[in-house]
């Protein structure tokens, strides 16, 4: 199905207050309660809206570092991709891993507490990771711009 663009309007107003309620989602999109209802239950259910979450403040939870890692595997087949993939992810301190195109294999987005926390994820579970050939860390020195939200 295609997304007018009253969906879009419910998915752009979503994505910046997820907790807002249905009466005020009605309002600002000039739609009627029932009628707003029905169209997120829609989205919902055909895979555009696929959860609603909390979105933490990492320096409040003491996770204020940000670091890059590019890693460079070992080869290319299935097993050895699958092998790293399945282990990287229950990496408790990587919020996100990137199959690449270019240089490095996969790119990971790590917190940490500061360089002394990142040294220990690094030798505790970062290097014993399957395939790994080569890693190169880059440390976010601050966040300029940060979003969740997608272009509708």
């Amino acid at each position: 199905m295609a997304l007018d663009s009253i969906d879009r309007r419910i998915l752009t107003v979503l994505q910046k207050a997820g907790r807002i309620s249905n009466a005020d989602l009605a309002e600002r999109i000039n739609l009627s309660a029932s009628a707003c209802h029905r169209r997120v239950q829609r989205l919902e259910s055909e895979g555009y809206i696929k959860d609603y979450v909390a979105l933490l403040d990492s320096r409040k939870l003491g996770r204020p570092t940000t670091v890059f890692v590019e890693i460079t595997l070992s080869g290319q087949a299935d097993e050895v991709l699958e092998a790293f993939e399945r282990e990287v992810a229950k990496i408790p301190d990587v919020l996100e891993c990137h199959l690449m195109a270019g240089t490095a294999d996969y790119l990971l987005k790590v917190v940490a507490e500061d360089t002394e926390d990142f040294a220990l994820i690094h030798r505790r579970h970062l290097a014993r990771l399957p395939g790994v050939a080569q890693m190169h860390s880059s440390f976010a020195l601050r966040t300029v711009f940060k979003t969740t939200a997608l272009p509708v």
